[in-house]
């Protein structure tokens, strides 16, 4: 996956018609690749984002950390990348890696990622099988994911919209700081 520049960031509001519409695309990305790669691993990095603006300097310096990290685990772990692609949209940037691998073997890996590194909770990295399956955290007998502000599961604090963009936003930027080099 390449280095997307923060400073060529789309910077505005995306309305839900193009969320929506962004991802039936990446759906259809995935299974493109599925097809490409028919004995591969799909990795596909995304962020959880709040608010409308998906791409931004500060959305895109949080990618290249979970892109760089995707590239040393499977680096480390020996695995083949066959083929890996980045894609900067206005709905936030893309990742792709078709691994020659055991899926749940990159599920935990990435899992671990996400626990282990402090930006680690804002990327998404599913993890689909050669069938198109994608590997859940539940399968994995780990809990949902907690919000970033407090310890309830993220779904509900969304859903009951307990925190505002901005408090989500800043709490986004102290965990974009705390990863940074010194």
């Amino acid at each position: 996956m390449a280095y997307i520049s923060p400073e060529l960031a789309a910077s505005r509001a995306v309305s839900l018609p193009e969320l929506l519409s962004s991802r039936e695309c990446r759906q259809a990305r995935q299974q493109a690749w599925l097809a490409r790669h028919p004995t591969a691993t799909l990795v596909v990095l995304t962020l959880v984002v709040p608010g409308a603006v998906k791409d931004s300097p500060m959305t895109r310096r949080v990618f290249n950390l979970g892109r760089q990290a995707l590239q040393q685990m499977y680096r480390q772990q020996g695995w083949l990348c066959l083929q890996q692609k980045t894609l900067a949209l206005p709905t936030g940037c893309e990742g792709y890696l078709a691994l020659q691998a055991d899926a749940r073997a990159v599920k935990e890996a990435a899992i671990q990622l996400e626990i282990q590194q402090p930006i680690g909770r804002l990327w998404d990295i599913d993890v689909l099988t050669p069938q198109g399956k994608i590997l859940s955290r539940r399968e994995l007998g780990l809990p949902e994911r907690n919000c970033l502000l407090c310890n309830q599961p993220a779904k509900i604090c969304a859903r009951q919209q307990s925190h505002s963009t901005e408090q989500l936003l800043n709490a986004m930027e102290r965990m974009l700081n705390d990863a940074l080099p010194a």
